[in-house]
């Protein structure tokens, strides 16, 4: 399967990879994302997920991203694709983020394990959610959870 590539690199940048997961929770007709206020003042909205911890599997770490992100609790049910995304974060590091993305169910709220607080949980329509997701990747993953893609 060839994974599809995103973004643009920055000329001069290094952008080692880095393994991330991310998760599509869909609830009542809408979609969990996370707002997140940048240092500069703007905002970016993303699926909940990231960077994989040493020794974490990819249905974990998106898991507990969720947890980190948006105060839910999901239960991980499968995968629906994966996909790179060449991307810098609000402190300037840089990095080719090599996605998998996963469909989760909700299992609750869990504001105790909310610790990012220049996150903020939004619920938005599918439609909604793809116009309004920062990062071509996260489009791309949700249109395929729309179609329903599974690997």
């Amino acid at each position: 399967m060839s994974v599809p590539q995103f973004g643009r690199p920055e000329p001069g940048r290094e952008y080692p990879d880095r393994p991330a997961a991310f998760v599509v929770v869909e609830h009542a007709g809408k979609l969990a994302l996370v707002r997140v206020t940048l240092a500069n003042g703007g905002e970016r909205i993303d699926l909940p997920g990231g960077g994989l911890e040493h020794g974490e599997s990819a249905g974990e770490a998106a898991a507990r991203e969720c947890g980190e992100e948006a105060g839910l609790r999901v239960e991980i049910q499968h995968r629906i694709t994966c996909a790179d995304h060449f991307f810098v974060n609000d402190s300037g590091r840089s990095h080719n983020t090599r996605g998998q993305f996963f469909s989760g169910r909700l299992v609750g709220e869990a504001p105790e394990l909310k610790v990012e607080e220049d996150h903020a949980l939004v619920w938005l329509e599918p439609l909604e959610a793809l116009r309004s997701l920062s990062r071509e990747a996260h489009a791309w993953a949700v249109a395929s959870w729309l179609r329903g893609a599974r690997d």
